[in-house]
């Protein structure tokens, strides 16, 4: 939140907002926010009430400028927090700016670079090829070793990275206000939405994150021929400045016009973000038209996908526990997609497990009763993480750009190609993963990561040991019990101790006979592991059974 000298210095700005907030019909709110006083004289009029709530949202983001766009165009991302109809209005808003002069554009790039625009590149173009709040893109030819190359140079406007600090900065001031004055806005978490906002955009104006990005997709996509990822420059490239290999394709429409098979685009694009999020664990966050480009011949076409700036990422853990989401919902699963989604969310209060399942069964009821074919997954994904967020479970920020970049591929897919059955097109990404999960190799690793652990708590046991000691020196070490039946406590505790060491010493044996080859013996060692666990823990209730049957 910024200091109160911040504050003064933007109240221009902030006058602005409350402008055009009243404008737009939100005069009650500025009210209610503690922001009236800013209004000019007694003009509080509502010039635009009559129009939906969503649409009015639009319109203020949408006067209010870049800054406010890109926040409009991040929270569009975020079915969990706002109704269906906002986020609709939110997907239209366009980054469209006027583009800088070339004079400045040059000054950035000689800013950059620490020598003259023509030490750099043989040519460049003035006229720029798209403009955006963040930036603009020039053709230019780059001279290199190898030659003259033809590229494309992504050039930051000058100043932005201040304007936007300047109107985040704002944003959480005015965040903090709304949710102090006006109680019911907490549901939406302003201040959360605006720290999403903050780390979007920090790492969209440094260029050189993207240039990461690129190298990353590229190197994983190596061995997949009909995906293209442009080619980074790394000596004319800075953090305001990204050249790039010069792609020569036509856009997606333009393509199948062209000839080239809808259903190919549509499959391949798909194939795309499927290996991104599920192999991966990196994806193009926002995979429309626009970032997207088709070279090559018409009955080989190669998806080219560009403007890597906005990506998501997926831990393992996370990914398999989506893989177990889609599995659920295939096999129908409701309690399944329950504990999926609690296990991929971050519980905020006490969840009402049973109301829970009953609401994931009834949004499961509305998508699942359909042929594999006409499910539409990104919407399934939007309302369950919805469902969610009603119960007090928050959804990751990843797993939501997941489903946007799912919905983008998936609407223009069945535009493409209306037979696209994603479900089909997912399969052998589930099966190969929960092949990987299963193999002997996963299962030996994630046992001496196991060991690891246990060998690191082991290692720390006699430095806690000579804390505990030197406490009971000092007179200071208290043992509070309120455990009434001690020994028979103790005596449970330690049967299963002993029981849980039985179990583990056989996974673990088994586990490395199956990594050494021993596949039949491995096999019958983590079987005798597992029966004896389940052995023992039926022994185990029924001794606790019998013991509160006895007197005393």
């Amino acid at each position: 939140m910024p200091s109160i000298l911040d504050t003064v210095k933007d109240l221009g700005r902030l006058k602005q907002i409350v402008g055009v907030l009243t404008r737009h019909g939100f005069g009650e709110f500025v009210e209610r926010s503690g922001l009236g006083a800013l209004l000019p004289g007694k003009k509080k009029r509502q010039e635009e009430g009559k129009r939906s709530l969503a649409v009015r949202i639009r319109l203020v983001i949408q006067d209010l400028g870049p800054s406010f766009i890109k926040l409009g165009q991040v929270v569009s991302t975020r079915p969990d927090l706002l109704p269906a109809d906002i986020i609709t209005e939110l997907k239209k808003l366009q980054d469209d700016v006027p583009p800088e002069s070339f004079e400045a554009i040059r000054t950035q790039i000689e800013s950059e670079m620490g020598r003259p625009l023509e030490e750099v590149y043989e040519s460049f173009s003035e006229e720029p090829l798209a403009s955006a709040s963040i930036g603009q893109v020039h053709r230019a030819v780059l001279r290199t070793e190898d030659g003259p190359m033809q590229v494309v140079a992504k050039v930051q406007r000058p100043g932005v990275r201040e304007t936007m600090s300047r109107d985040v900065d704002l944003l959480y001031w005015l965040a903090h206000a709304v949710e102090r004055s006006i109680p019911e806005m907490k549901v939406y978490n302003p201040v959360k939405m605006v720290a999403e906002f903050d780390r979007a955009i920090s790492a969209e104006l440094d260029f050189a994150l993207e240039a990461d990005n690129a190298e990353r997709f590229a190197e994983n996509f190596a061995e997949m021929p009909f995906a293209r990822f442009p080619k980074v420059y790394r000596e004319a490239s800075a953090k305001r400045l990204l050249t790039l290999e010069f792609l020569d394709g036509k856009k997606v429409y333009a393509a199948v016009e062209a000839g080239v098979s809808g259903e190919l685009i549509a499959k391949r694009s798909l194939a795309m973000i499927m290996k991104q999020i599920y192999e991966d664990g990196l994806f193009h966050a926002d995979p429309h038209p626009g970032n997207i480009l088709i070279l090559g011949p018409v009955d080989d076409p190669q998806v080219a996908m560009i403007d890597l700036g906005m990506v998501g990422r997926l831990t393992p853990v996370l990914r398999d526990r989506t893989v177990d989401l889609m599995v659920a919902c295939v096999r129908e699963d409701y309690p399944g997609i329950a504990d999926s989604l609690y296990a991929i969310g971050h519980p905020t209060r006490k969840v009402d497990r049973a109301a829970f399942e009953a609401e994931v069964t009834q949004l499961g009821q509305q998508y699942l009763g359909k042929r594999l074919q006409d499910i539409e997954i990104s919407a399934m994904i939007r309302d369950f993480a919805y469902g969610a967020r009603k119960y007090g479970i928050e959804i990751p920020a990843d797993f939501l750009m997941l489903g946007k970049a799912l919905m983008t591929v998936e609407g223009v897919g069945k535009e493409l190609y209306p037979d696209l059955d994603v479900f089909e097109e997912l399969k052998p990404y589930f099966l190969k993963l929960l092949g990987q999960r299963y193999s002997p190799e996963r299962i030996t690793q994630d046992v001496l990561r196991s060991i690891v652990r246990v060998s690191g708590a082991a290692n720390q046991m006699p430095l806690q040991l000579e804390e505990i000691l030197e406490d009971l020196r000092k007179g200071s070490f208290e043992i509070q019990v309120h455990e009434r039946h001690l020994q028979d406590t103790a005596d449970r505790m330690g049967r299963r101790l002993f029981g849980g060491l039985v179990t583990s010493a056989g996974i673990i044996a088994g586990a490395l006979l199956l990594s050494s080859e021993h596949y039949w013996l491995g096999g019958i060692g983590i079987a005798l592991a597992m029966g004896y666990a389940s052995l023992h823990n039926t022994f185990m209730i029924w001794l606790e059974r019998r013991h509160r049957k006895l007197p005393g």
